[in-house]
């Protein structure tokens, strides 16, 4: 099948390459052309312009959008609008919000143009493991693309989630859940930390002891015993850890429908808070985010 790729950062350069790897024809466009050079020698054909891009896809054509939230996605599918016809199909596959999928949906349904929303998880590690995907819009575009959900995802990694906006609604719950998991890690390792023993303690052992056959095992885990290997006490991370939306979202809508979310919303806090004192779990929480994800991580100064 072929399909155009739009934004080729942390996620979308490796979703291009795994699409690659499977005998599809990825058609790839990036602000900056350097990535898209990349791919273009790995395979992939290379476009430096939107409508070039549009050009070299077959109807019904389709487009995957890999960019930040927000303005940024509105700009582009405003202009891409004008681009397709009737019948072709937008995938948003950055962090939306599912209200956000609603309106966009409605909008280009106007034109005949179709919109679907993947929730999309697997951070860096996506490229060989597959990513986690989540898809909402009209079954019968799923059902169209799912050569593409199939290859992007590792096995029963993909599911249709319902109309317009249920992608990027259960992405937005999964990421939530995200942020209670990781705080309860680095909350747990605080207290080993604290402790009488904690100086004598290894976090890299009890990390990989934990993912034996305990309850609390997990990929988290995994990736705090590679941390803890490579710097005991992370003494060169700094405790500030950021939050990309969902967390907030998920906090929100659970104001809206009266769901208690205690744990979650206490585990958002905990970010704001790592932003005005130290703590060791905020240490952890930073390295996690930036194991899983590559997002940024701010390094203490050696001075």
């Amino acid at each position: 099948m072929r399909i155009a790729m739009v934004g080729l950062g942390r996620m979308g350069m490796n979703m291009a390459r795994r699409l690659l790897g499977g005998g599809h024809d990825v058609v790839v466009y990036n602000r900056s052309r350097e990535k898209t050079d990349d791919l273009l020698k790995e395979g992939a054909v290379g476009t430096y312009s939107m409508e070039e891009m549009v050009k070299r896809l077959s109807p019904p054509r389709a487009v995957w959008i890999m960019l930040p939230a927000g303005k940024v996605v509105e700009k582009f599918i405003g202009r891409l609008q004008e681009l397709l016809e009737p019948g072709d199909i937008i995938v948003d596959g950055g962090n939306g919000h599912y209200k956000d999928d609603i309106r966009r949906a409605a909008q280009l349904e106007e034109k005949g143009i179709v919109y679907l929303d993947a929730g999309v998880s697997g951070g860096i590690w996506g490229l060989s493991l597959g990513y986690c995907t989540m898809v909402g819009g009209p079954r019968d575009t799923f059902e169209h693309l799912e050569p593409v959900f199939k290859t992007l995802a590792p096995e029963e990694g993909y599911l249709y989630c319902g109309p317009a906006g249920a992608g990027h609604f259960v992405k937005m719950v999964h990421n939530g859940i995200e942020y209670g998991l990781m705080q309860a890690y680095g909350e747990g390792f605080e207290i080993l930390e604290a402790s009488p023993y904690g100086k004598d303690l290894d976090f890299a052992q009890i990390s990989h002891l934990w993912n034996r056959g305990s309850v609390i095992r997990s990929w988290l885990l995994e990736l705090a015993e590679d941390a803890f290997e490579r710097n005991a006490r992370l003494e060169d991370v700094e405790d500030f850890v950021e939050d990309s939306g969902e967390g907030r979202w998920a906090v929100q809508q659970a104001l809206e429908t009266s769901v208690p979310v205690p744990v979650i919303s206490a585990s958002l806090f905990a970010r704001f808070r790592s932003r005005q004192e130290s703590s060791f779990s905020s240490r952890l929480l930073a390295t996690l985010r930036h194991a899983f994800g590559g997002h940024g991580i701010i390094r203490k100064s050696e001075d």
